[in-house]
């Protein structure tokens, strides 16, 4: 049986903090069955086209994925179907993945989130940095936070205090 949840984490394990994402399902794995209950855990190295069938059918879907971006330890955002540059290439944006989505179904992706979690080194054979620890662990509060209430009005919540 699907799970009304998805949280899907990617990045590369070898490059530093470029494991922010898998290394966040890492820690949602260790939550209280009654929060992994509703939550099924995606896993892979970066967003590809057959993704989008993976969002079918779910209520929630949080994308999680390292950020050089982040002004803070960690943004969350809500995502719009977008195709933009990484459309047509190998590795996809996850607003790219939704706009696959809504293509092939011919309706509306779920609501989707982006949990991106601030990291300063991606080089290959690095361990993750010092910064990148604290913004995992700050980050993964967050995420138990939001998964202990897996409805769309306290996640949208979520995105306007941030």
């Amino acid at each position: 049986m699907l799970k009304p949840v998805l949280v899907f984490g990617y990045g590369n394990l070898s490059r530093g903090d470029d494991a922010l994402g898998p290394l966040l399902l890492e820690h949602i794995e260790r939550s209280p069955k009654h929060v992994l209950d509703s939550v099924e855990i995606l896993s892979d190295f970066q967003l590809q086209i057959e993704h989008a069938l993976d969002l079918e059918n779910r209520m929630l879907v949080l994308f999680v994925d390292a950020s050089v971006a982040c002004q803070q330890a960690f943004n969350f955002a809500e995502l719009e179907p977008t195709r933009d540059k990484s459309y047509t290439t190998h590795a996809m944006s996850p607003a790219a993945v939704l706009a696959v989505y809504q293509s092939i179904k011919k309706q509306t992706p779920p609501p989707c989130f982006l949990l991106s979690i601030k990291g300063e080194q991606f080089e290959l054979g690095e361990g993750l940095s010092v910064n990148a620890q604290r913004h995992l662990a700050q980050a993964g509060q967050f995420a138990e936070h939001l998964l202990s209430d897996p409805e769309l009005t306290a996640w949208r919540q979520q995105t306007n205090n941030r």
